[in-house]
């Protein structure tokens, strides 16, 4: 049985090993058997969580790994010279918890504004013993001065004006997971001039998009 399957038959069952093989793609040099067993952890809660509140409308566990876990992970593997990030309108923890648990160095705070996800991400800052802060409230109530030194975001409620608060926290760069159809590098040439776009492994038409300042 191959592990992409394995993981979409038996769910929150899965195996360190078997995420870590789901997982390969996604980071250069796979993942580390520690993170794999805290990933393994993250998917149970999730999927615990789940089945009494919306989190997620992706309900197959092997696509919460690649599309959530993977995608995640790629955008944490691309962060240069980082000490502090913004997950803007953070849901479930994607791609911040991921990003988090692979660059323990950083200080992430998730940004999310309802109530249960924001409860549902405490949990899990709780579980896993991390120093993330959960922003339980609109990105637009934090204090004017607080800036990142990168922003991330997927797709959000109202899109074009995420990208463009994002844009005002961000100090050094912004990387938006969303797909080769939409691109905001136009919109921010002005302030984000040196752009990469980056395909996400198994999709056909994701990427990453990073915008950096000079």
């Amino acid at each position: 049985m191959g592990a992409q399957t394995r993981v979409g038959r038996i769910g929150k069952n899965v195996t360190p090993e078997t995420m870590a093989a789901l997982l390969k793609p996604y980071v250069q040099g796979g993942v580390a058997p520690q993170l794999a067993a805290q990933l393994v952890d993250y998917l149970e809660l999730l999927l615990k969580w789940n089945a009494r509140t919306n989190l997620t409308a992706i309900r197959d566990p092997d696509e919460i790994v690649r599309r959530h876990f993977g995608e995640s992970l790629f955008l944490g593997a691309h962060l240069r010279d980082c000490s502090t990030l913004l997950d803007f309108g953070s849901g479930a923890g994607f791609p911040g918890v991921p990003v988090q648990l692979l660059r323990p160095e950083i200080a992430v705070t998730l940004a999310e504004s309802q109530g249960k996800k924001a409860a549902f991400l405490r949990e899990v800052v709780r579980h896993f013993g991390l120093q993330t802060e959960v922003w339980a409230s609109r990105v637009e109530a934090m204090p004017s001065e607080r800036r990142f030194d990168a922003v991330a975001l997927r797709a959000v409620d109202k899109m074009d004006s995420a990208v463009r608060e994002a844009a005002a926290r961000a100090s050094g760069c912004m990387l938006i997971l969303g797909t080769s159809r939409a691109s905001f590098a136009d919109v921010l040439a002005a302030e984000f001039p040196v752009v990469e776009r980056l395909p996400l492994p198994g999709s056909a038409d994701g990427v990453l998009e990073v915008l950096r300042r000079r």
